[in-house]
């Protein structure tokens, strides 16, 4: 699968971002699963090995590599940390919509530090009241001037606390075509960052809330014209979202197999290894079957969007079939180590946690399977990857 899908980019990277991984990474995750907070040392590390760049056009500094190479960095490093995985799909996100949508002068301003490093860019678009039903926002942008005054909540903000420019969306008229996005340093006065809260998984990732209270930015920070936040948030969360939380789940999902194999091995039970018994042997045919359709979808989706082929659809079904199947395949192995997966010195129940982070961001299983639903339908809307491919 991976000779039909990858080229020798994508093999180059893959090899030096599981180096990364394992040789950093890894003895790292005992004291931030201990910690339970963010890891402000580690985030920025991963950073300067240019990674946030994956998407990001040459000539501004970046790989230029595409969304395929993205997935895998993301899938190397969920593999060994689902919370740094997420961290670098955090980030993504941030730069999609400076990628698409930034002038002239916010790309070169923005995109050379991302590429090195030195900015983590974030997405701010969901709110206490409207969840993800983004036309119901209540964040206000008013103009004044030559200035925005930005007053509100946003919630669930990936790398929040970690962030250094916010993409934020507020409404600055009526309706769904009243949103407008912006830059937002995460220096600017009237911006505050809310409690970071303790979470079922993904300790080290933050995804928390910023409180917006008269902060005033220059006009010069806007992104697009008045009126196209909703395309901004919308673009960011089909083309870089979806594809991203599958490789986060696609990362996750290949350590679930790694982790419980070897466990198979090591445990002996009536004198034999454990995965000689036909029902645990069953289970470890189920995992890997679930892990091979999952990845295939993964790499499908990200290669259609590679060569500029509408794929929302896959790129929604990516995101359903590598959520589930990552969760599913978690459950299954807590069960393959009964007891001793209750424990925290093994990955698993960390696998389990981390994986069921993932299923809201970006849309839960429903609202993909409602988009499916009108794509067999015929009344799909206009694909946003035909745009922006």
């Amino acid at each position: 699968m991976d000779a039909y899908f990858h080229n020798r980019t994508h093999r180059k990277i893959r090899k030096e971002v599981r180096a990364f991984a394992e040789q950093v990474v890894a003895p790292l995750v005992p004291q931030i699963e201990a910690s339970r907070t963010v890891h402000h040392a580690l985030a920025r590390q991963i950073a300067q090995q240019g990674w946030l760049g994956a998407t990001i056009p040459a000539e501004y500094g970046g790989m230029g590599a595409g969304h395929l190479a993205k997935s895998i960095i993301i899938e190397e490093l969920a593999r060994v940390c689902g919370a740094m995985g997420a961290m670098v799909q955090a980030s993504q996100l941030g730069v999609a919509k400076i990628v698409h949508y930034g002038s002239d002068m916010q790309k070169k301003t923005w995109l050379p530090r991302i590429a090195e490093g030195t900015c983590l860019p974030t997405i701010a678009v969901t709110e206490p009241g409207s969840g993800g039903h983004v036309a119901g926002m209540a964040a206000t942008a008013v103009r004044d001037g030559d200035d925005y005054v930005l007053n509100g909540t946003k919630v669930y903000v990936g790398n929040s606390h970690v962030g250094t420019l916010h993409g934020v969306v507020a409404r600055t008229g009526e309706g769904s075509s009243g949103l407008t996005a912006f830059l937002v340093e995460s220096d600017r006065p009237g911006l505050s960052l809310g409690e970071q809260r303790q979470t079922l998984g993904l300790h080290g990732f933050s995804f928390g809330e910023l409180h917006f209270h008269n902060c005033r930015i220059p006009a010069t920070n806007r992104l697009g014209t008045e009126g196209e936040g909703l395309a901004v948030a919308y673009s960011s969360s089909v083309l870089y979202g979806r594809a991203n939380l599958t490789a986060v789940a696609l990362g996750i999902h290949q350590a679930i197999l790694d982790e419980t194999t070897t466990f198979c091995r090591q445990r002996h039970r009536y004198g034999h290894p454990l995965h000689d018994l036909p029902t645990i042997k069953a289970k470890l045919g189920q995992l890997q079957s679930r892990l091979m359709t999952a990845r295939l979808a993964a790499y499908h989706a990200a290669y259609l969007l590679d060569h500029g082929t509408p794929c929302d659809a896959e790129l929604m079904n990516a995101k359903l079939i590598n959520v589930e199947s990552t969760i599913d395949s978690a459950r299954a192995a807590m069960e393959i180590h009964a007891a001793t997966g209750l424990f925290t010195d093994r990955p698993i129940e960390r696998y389990l946690r981390d994986a069921l982070h993932l299923f809201a961001p970006a849309g839960t299983s429903d609202i993909q399977q409602l988009r499916l639903a009108e794509v067999a339908l015929g009344t799909a809307r206009h694909p946003w990857s035909a745009r922006w491919a």
